[in-house]
């Protein structure tokens, strides 16, 4: 694990602008940079990069994040991959997790990393000289060129051929590395023999292990490395580093099952393939390959095996779903896998059945019903339970919803009925009615009034202030800041306006302006308030050595139960705030925290009065609630000062 102190220290050392420069052009504007977005298809540049704030920010499809997210998002790397790579660029040492033991370094040429490059160099050498394996090739359809672009190789027959290159054959590392085995009487033999190699590279392009498969007759016919300090079957993916630029081009990958596949593709044109390392699909495989394309097909056999390979994609598919991606299902004739079918019928025949690939919803219906395919209510009850446990395990708002409505169309009941089928596996998800507090009888009227002596609108506080809250409405209003020098409405993006909540403005304020954190009158870290996010937030500006920039709160959040509040206050607020003055900005987060507070009394007095509407007020209530009532007979109406 790597300390969250370095990687702070880390975002304050790099400089987003380089480093996006690395991967795409940059033209200055303003203050800002510019580009064509890289994560969707656009004509103009809305794709801005802040050298100040040190993120980046898309005006059209909302990606946002630090130079650590961009790398991650772009270059498909893991958190810790993608912090090694920034660090090596400003000679940071990474330093591991405080309660892990240190281990020193290998001596130059004696990593892992060095030995499976070695072996990698052999195995390339070995294929220009091995007829066989040429030929083998050859009959596959595969050209050089193509061999060459996914370093194909060639392992020979011996027991011990790495010792050639490896004279010091007894090394531990080449173990650990899975090159080589060691038998119980101690004597080792390479584990890859007289196979056709497939170098499985990371997100850099370092091999971290093979593929190797056989030749001519025997078994297994694939052997892969076993799991290494390097190499994780689970969260790796031969081909995602030739097939990248493909991926983002097409906006489209293609989830195949095997080595050969992959190469037969992009033979034949189509690159932007992938295969899973000899394992079903993983949660981890999923969220990688959402991030790098808008639309996920996986490809496999229609016989059984591969029908279980797609009921396992698509299980493991379900919580990593997001509104806007697509997940489908292609299943080639039984007598067809990718490499056989693309070479008999071309690319465009492929890509044709690309396109009618089944989607992720509409396999779902399919799976039901051949699991349940009786036409009786006992058979559509299995259905609609099985139906129900999947549905209830997407998070994607607009995409359950749909989900759902298929279901109750196929079911033959009212969609209401599946909601809450739905609600009784996922409760905990489902939008609940907003409280609106205790109905009080008649003579509680006098203390109604008292409860809310300004007339104004009383909302649940999660819903965001009253629209009379001038410098909190998305209205145009009077400001006395004047017309010119009035700070942006808040709920705007762009042209479009987009509900936001209190909590959700609080923070962008806070995070545009830090020193916010040290308000006189409220304290935005009070848990009476309400506002965990909002309190997270504050808390880190004050365990922080130096003031955060936008990039340091975006990684600081970037998981744990905070993190898609704050992430929207990030997208959808902050870029509204860019030229509000300091003293605009001060005087929203005193109005702001002003309305959590009295919100907050807002909930005692309901509270309290319930109390004792129903008798059940203690004496302590009482009194509390004659304080309260009477602090606020004492406050005037609020105004647009603090």
């Amino acid at each position: 694990m790597i300390p969250r102190d370095f990687v702070q220290t880390l975002l304050s050392r790099v400089d987003i602008v380089d480093v996006i420069q690395g991967y795409i052009p940059l033209k200055k504007g303003g203050a800002n940079y510019m580009a064509r977005c890289p994560f969707h298809d656009e004509k103009s540049a809305s794709f801005s990069v802040s050298p100040t704030k040190q993120f980046y920010y898309c005006f059209g499809c909302g990606a946002t994040g630090s130079a650590l997210g961009f790398v991650m998002e772009y270059a498909g790397m893991s958190f810790p991959e993608a912090v090694k790579s920034l660090a090596e660029q400003v000679g940071l040492p990474v330093p591991e997790s405080r309660a892990e033991p240190e281990i020193p370094p290998a001596p130059p040429g004696e990593s892992l990393h060095d030995f499976l490059q070695q072996a990698w160099d052999f195995y390339r050498n070995q294929l220009k000289d091995h007829s066989p394996a040429i030929e083998y090739l050859k009959r596959r359809g595969l050209t050089g060129q193509i061999a060459a672009r996914f370093g194909l190789g060639y392992a020979p027959a011996g027991w011990r051929g790495l010792e050639a290159v490896m004279p010091r054959y007894e090394h531990p590392a080449l173990v650990e590395s899975g090159l080589v085995i060691e038998a119980e009487n101690g004597k080792r033999y390479d584990r890859f023999r007289d196979r056709i190699m497939f170098p499985i590279l990371d997100a850099r392009g370092a091999v971290i292990g093979f593929g190797g498969r056989i030749i001519d007759q025997g078994e297994p016919k694939y052997l892969n490395s076993p799991e290494t300090p390097l190499f994780e079957k689970g969260r790796e993916l031969y081909g995602l580093f030739q097939a990248k630029p493909a991926i983002r081009e097409k906006g489209t990958v293609i989830v195949v099952e095997g080595y050969m596949d992959v190469v037969a593709l992009a033979q034949n044109g189509v690159g932007y393939a992938v295969a899973t390392l000899g394992t079903a699909t993983t949660p981890h495989h999923i969220e990688r390959l959402i991030k790098l394309a808008d639309r996920v097909v996986f490809s496999f056999d229609g016989d059984k095996a591969g029908r279980r390979a797609a009921r396992r994609a698509f299980e493991v598919s379900l919580p990593q779903l997001k509104d806007g991606k697509d997940v489908a299902f292609l299943f080639l004739p039984a007598e067809h896998d990718p490499d056989s079918y693309i070479r008999e019928f071309g690319a465009p025949a492929f890509e044709k059945m690309l396109i009618e690939a089944t989607p992720l919803s509409r396999f779902l219906i399919d799976e039901v019903r051949r699991a349940h395919p009786d036409d009786t209510p006992e058979g559509r009850a299995g259905q609609v339970n099985q139906a129900v446990d999947w549905i209830a395990q997407v998070r994607a708002p607009a995409l359950s919803m749909l989900m759902r409505q298929s279901l109750a169309e196929s079911a033959g009941l009212p969609r209401s009925d599946i909601d809450a089928l739905v609600s009784q596996v996922r409760p905990q998800e489902l939008s609940t009615p907003v409280s609106r507090g205790p109905r009080l009888p008649e003579e509680q009227a006098e203390l109604a009034a008292l409860l809310n002596p300004y007339g104004e609108q009383v909302l649940n506080p999660t819903k965001g202030a009253p629209a009379s809250s001038a410098a909190w409405s998305s209205q145009p209003a009077k400001s006395k800041f004047g017309r010119k020098n009035a700070p942006k409405p808040l709920g705007f993006i762009g042209r479009r306006e987009t509900p936001v909540t209190l909590e959700e403005t609080l923070i962008a304020c806070l995070i545009q302006m830090p020193g916010g954190v040290d308000n006189p009158h409220i304290d935005p870290a009070d848990a009476d308030l309400e506002a965990p996010a909002l309190a997270a937030v504050a808390e880190f500006i004050r365990s922080s050595d130096e003031t955060p920039n936008v990039a340091a709160f975006l990684e600081a959040f970037r998981e744990g139960e905070q993190a898609r509040v704050i992430d929207r206050a990030v997208r959808r607020i902050l870029p509204s705030m860019y030229e509000t003055a300091p003293e605009d900005l001060k005087t929203m987060m005193q109005e702001g925290l002003s309305r959590l507070l009295k919100d907050r009394d807002q909930r005692e007095l309901s509270r309290l009065i319930d109390a004792e509407a129903k008798g059940q007020a203690t004496n302590e209530d009482r009194e509390r609630l004659r304080a309260l009532l009477a602090r606020r007979h004492s406050n005037p109406a609020p105004t647009s000062e603090f």
